[in-house]
């Protein structure tokens, strides 16, 4: 089969997304299909630093087509990018036909494959990630119609949770049977434990807090820095990443006074990560909405107990004191509580992180994430040609013209 996959904010950005697309494509090719990735990325080095990430790269076996978001970083022109895809897909498809598109975002990526497939006359795919269903379509007309229009024409959509579906149904009305729940997945040969705390650190050394991922108070790590000043006994805490907030999160850790117990580490090459993640005893995610929280795996894969929220894509693979411990998005007094169990309960914390680690192994390998995705591949062919969409929306003002990083 040959399968063209969307994507966009490839490295440096911190983004699970990325990691996501690599892992899936590696799966691909494993399986004998030809595939061509089209993703775009940020150039410009200022925008990069917040949330953008420099041009795709290569994949053993995949052909790979960076597109600079021209559009974008000038300003939030999405609908220029949108047609600078649509001429990419169009031009490979030219040269040699795809069987399938798959983008992966619903919006500006999965508009862009939709129109490009129903022009082309091949299947869509879509997955609906994070900012697709927790904010995307309320923040303007303009995007409203465009999600809408992927969520009702799109051949197949998925997702990663059923909290996350059914945040998509109440805010948008997409029936729960459009989608088909996929989650997300881990490398577990890459993301393992490392030796137990006591037999590689002495017993008065501090509980090592872990925070990983995008700097950005919608992910919780304010209220986490927010929560620290009151957690009693012996911790030392590292926040891994780059973000929109990583200056306000600088500023609040000084405020309070953390000094060096409060390690900023900035941007962490992926190579790299694994270490990180074994290096320390607890994970942290505080946060507010996933869709499907790749870093919490990757925690779980890596030995750690894992703290987060009863949030969406959250509640789909933690339960509270069984694998993992959770409190209410945005409930300081209760991540204090949590943080201090935590750091004070060694039994606690080896309960947690066993019952996830054998989890994770058994229910999230790209294996089996792998083998479902390219089942609805197989299934989405078999279908007659999708009805033609309506490529027509009217520009309405969006707050994310202004900081289009944050779509």
């Amino acid at each position: 089969m040959r399968i063209c996959f969307v994507s966009r904010r490839f490295f440096p950005a911190i983004s699970g997304m990325s990691i996501y697309a690599i892992n899936l494509l590696r799966q691909l090719v494993a399986a004998g299909h030809d595939v061509t990735m089209v993703s775009q990325y940020y150039g410009d080095p200022a925008k990069r630093r917040v949330y953008g990430g420099g041009p795709p790269p290569a994949v053993d076996g995949v052909r790979v087509i960076g597109l600079e978001a021209l559009g974008e970083q000038a300003g939030g022109d999405f609908e220029a990018d949108v047609g600078a895809m649509i001429a990419t897909i169009a031009a490979e498809h030219a040269a040699r036909p795809f069987d399938v598109l798959h983008a992966q975002y619903g919006y500006p990526t999965g508009w862009a494959a939709l129109i490009a497939a129903r022009r082309l006359g091949v299947p869509c795919v879509v997955s609906i990630q994070g900012g697709d269903g927790h904010w995307v379509g309320s923040c303007c007309e303009t995007h409203r119609i465009a999600m809408m229009r992927v969520l009702d024409g799109a051949d197949a959509l998925l997702i990663g949770g059923r909290s996350f579906a059914e945040e998509v149904r109440d805010r948008l009305g997409t029936p729960l049977d459009r989608f088909t729940i996929v989650p997300g997945a881990v490398d577990t040969e890459r993301f393992t434990p490392g030796p137990k705390a006591e037999t590689w650190r002495g017993q008065g050394d501090p509980v090592r807090l872990f925070y990983h991922g995008r700097v950005d108070r919608r992910k919780g790590v304010l209220d986490m820095l927010a929560a620290l000043p009151a957690v009693s006994g012996n911790w030392r805490c590292t926040i891994s990443g780059i973000g929109p907030d990583v200056v306000p999160a600088q500023a609040l850790a000084a405020e309070l006074g953390l000094g060096d117990r409060v390690t900023f580490t900035g941007y962490a090459d992926y190579d790299a990560v694994p270490a990180l993640y074994r290096d320390h005893d607890v994970f942290v995610s505080p946060t507010y909405a996933e869709g499907f929280s790749n870093t919490i795996l990757e925690a779980m894969a890596s030995g750690q107990a894992v703290l987060s929220c009863r949030s969406v894509g959250v509640v789909d693979c933690l339960r509270d004191d069984d694998n993992g411990l959770m409190t209410e998005p945005g409930d300081v007094p209760a991540l204090t509580a949590a943080l201090a169990r935590l750091v004070n309960d060694a039994p606690l914390r080896e309960r947690l992180a066993a019952t996830a680690l054998a989890e994770c192994r058994r229910g999230y390998s790209w294996h089996a994430v792998g083998a479902q995705i390219m089942g609805v591949y197989e299934a989405v062919r078999a279908m007659p040609p999708g009805a033609a969409v309506d490529e027509a929306i009217p520009i309405a003002p969006c707050r994310f013209r202004n900081e289009p990083h944050l779509l």
